[in-house]
């Protein structure tokens, strides 16, 4: 139980609202945190008061405030994710012979922040920078697995939320949540063929102190190649739990992948 409750849920309220598309009303705030609606109502008050939240008073919606873009703007300058995932993830990349990224949710879409390219594979989408819609790739699906089923159902309220890449993935909150289900219960997301015809990719997610997933990582290959997936998912697993351990996060012992 933390000693300090209100900065808790002050930051679990932050976290949600940077993670939807546009500012929402107090109602999802209130379900996605889990709090009674008039301390929810005060502590974004003080929020306001502070400048890490807007309230947009003619829309009855509360938004991420200037004050949050400068702490991120802080985050992106020291980068520590990246510093702390950069070695972990090349001695993945020199273990299982294929290329491997890092990538956190923004929104409804990936953002990959690392990645690292195995000698002689060519290049791929997943460049740092690059954002794609995070309910088709295998790092997308390995986050969205382990957030709150309200989160997940706020950030795909209709089938207008889901993006169609090549005709294939998750279409409905109904299809997510199935494929979401089989990712929790093998322990790693998988993707073939829905973010480039020709790929698949294994990914597992990263934690942090809180046990919240902060980002995946993820290895991908060519459709066909010559690949020990058992062995590439429990190395992908290992790097996954050990950048988490780096984070102050629970590092679960990693069992035989079947």
């Amino acid at each position: 139980m933390s000693q300090v409750p209100a900065a808790t849920r002050a930051l679990r309220v932050l976290r949600y609202l940077a993670a939807q598309p546009e500012p929402v009303p107090l109602e999802r705030i209130v379900a996605a945190v889990g709090m009674p609606r008039s301390s929810a109502y005060h502590l974004l008050g003080a929020m306001v008061a502070e400048g890490f939240v807007v309230h947009l008073e003619d829309e009855r919606r509360y938004g991420v405030g200037v004050a949050a873009f400068e702490a991120g703007s802080g985050y992106a300058r020291q980068a520590p994710l990246q510093r702390i995932a950069r070695r972990p993830l090349a001695a993945l990349v020199d273990q299982v012979g294929q290329s491997a990224h890092l990538a956190v949710l923004h929104g409804r879409d990936v953002l990959y922040v690392v990645e690292e390219r195995a000698p002689g594979r060519p290049p791929l989408v997943t460049d740092v920078g690059v954002r794609l819609p995070a309910q088709l790739t295998a790092s997308g699906r390995a986050i969205l697995a382990e957030l709150p089923p309200a989160q997940v159902r706020a950030l795909y309220p209709d089938r207008a939320a889901f993006v169609d890449r090549h005709g294939t993935g998750p279409r409905s909150l109904t299809a997510l949540r199935s494929v979401l289900a089989e990712t929790r219960r093998r322990g790693h997301a998988d993707e073939s063929g829905e973010v480039t015809p020709g790929f698949e990719s294994v990914a597992a997610a990263v934690h942090d102190h809180n046990g919240h997933p902060v980002a995946a990582i993820a290895v991908t290959y060519p459709a066909g190649a010559d690949v020990d997936l058992p062995r590439t998912v429990r190395a992908v697993r290992r790097t996954a739990a050990t950048v988490s351990g780096r984070l102050g996060g629970a590092r679960p012992t990693v069992p035989e992948a079947r």
